[in-house]
């Protein structure tokens, strides 16, 4: 069994530097949703972080998210957060188990996640799935993330998805670059992509350590983890 004693208390802590942060931006707390990412850890860990009022989790790998979905069925108003790289052969497991996926990276795999949700669309409640399009602000060609030159024709082709609804970006902070400036960056082509949809209003940006500049920024969505739920298990 996870201790909730501790793990209430960093929950509560992160939650009192985001109101900080928002405060500092001139922003409400409460349109910024705290993501969870329990990458590793047991669901049990998932069923505690409930029993707090967390919501929104997130993960980033395909068999540990439909593993843990299936095993936490019974928390039917939890939402998943997929924030991994996806290769389109898991497209349909990953459009299986998540709420949102913020990792739309390239056409070919919003084309294999948008069949997966035209295929579930026979079901009377199915709705469009949420994505985000991942934006790559380094140099790196080999990181996730579509070029910064890419974004708004990327945004463009997941709005014409019948299947997908766009909610708007996500990025991580480069690593040699000051988080701020990769932000303010990120927040430029945010503006872009609520132009391509009504709905694309989404920034998901901001880990634990640099989720106050994202805040300064604008990020609606940020992905928390270690602040919250402590180290992560050995993972062999």
């Amino acid at each position: 069994m996870t201790e909730v004693a501790p793990l209430a208390d960093r929950l509560a802590l992160l939650d009192e530097r985001v109101a900080d942060a928002a405060r500092a931006a001139g922003r409400d707390a409460g349109e910024i949703t705290r993501i969870v990412v329990t990458k590793f850890h047991p669901a049990q860990l998932v069923r505690d972080l409930y029993a707090l009022g967390v919501r929104d989790v997130g993960e980033n790998r395909q068999q540990e998210i439909s593993e843990k979905r299936s095993e936490l069925a019974d928390l039917d108003d939890l939402r998943w957060h997929f924030v991994g790289q996806i290769q389109s052969n898991k497209a349909r497991a990953v459009r299986a188990a998540a709420s949102v996926v913020h990792s739309v990276d390239r056409a070919k795999l919003a084309d294999a996640l948008d069949g997966a949700s035209r295929d579930d669309a026979a079901e009377p409640d199915a709705m469009p799935l949420d994505v985000l399009v991942q934006i790559n602000l380094t140099a790196d060609t080999g990181r996730g993330g579509t070029n910064e030159s890419d974004v708004v024709a990327l945004a463009e082709h997941v709005a014409r998805c019948s299947g997908l609804r766009l909610r708007g970006v996500m990025a991580v902070a480069p690593l040699d670059e000051r988080p701020a400036a990769a932000f303010e960056r990120l927040a430029e082509h945010a503006a872009r992509v609520r132009a391509v949809g009504p709905d694309a209003s989404w920034i998901s940006a901001g880990m634990t350590g640099d989720f106050e500049e994202a805040i300064a920024i604008g990020a609606t969505h940020l992905r928390i983890g270690s602040a919250i739920t402590g180290n992560r298990p050995a993972h062999g």
